[in-house]
C-alpha cells in the first residue's frame, strides 16, 4: 500500500500532548517533548503512530525535520481513515 502525506503543525514541549485539530490544511499537534537532537520528531511520530493504529515504523518525517511545518508519510492507512482518526483524536483532546 502507498503511504498518505500528512501536514503537521507542531507545538513542542506542550503540557498535554495531543491532536488539537486542523490547523488550515494541516493538521496541528501538541508533544510534550522539546525541540532538541530530534526529541520532538520522535514524539511526533509516536503520537501519530498511536492516533492513526499504526506501528512507528509506519510514520516517517519526510520533510520539515528541523521546523514546526511537516511533512509525514503514514503506511499502511488510506487518507480518508486517517482523517477520521485525527479528527476524532481531535475532539477527545479538545474536551
Amino acid at each position: 500500500m502507498a503511504g498518505t502525506r500528512l501536514a503537521v503543525r507542531v507545538a513542542p514541549g506542550a503540557a498535554r500532548p495531543g491532536v488539537v485539530g486542523r490547523y488550515g490544511d494541516a493538521w496541528k499537534v501538541r508533544v510534550g517533548a522539546a525541540p532538541e537532537r530530534g526529541r520532538a520528531n520522535d514524539a511526533v511520530i509516536r503520537l501519530l503512530a498511536a492516533t492513526a493504529g499504526l506501528s512507528e515504523r509506519d510514520v516517517r518525517i519526510v520533510s520539515g525535520h528541523g521546523a514546526r511545518d511537516k511533512i509525514l508519510e503514514l503506511t499502511g492507512v488510506s487518507a480518508e481513515e486517517l482523517e477520521r482518526r485525527l479528527a476524532a483524536a481531535g475532539k477527545e483532546g479538545a474536551s
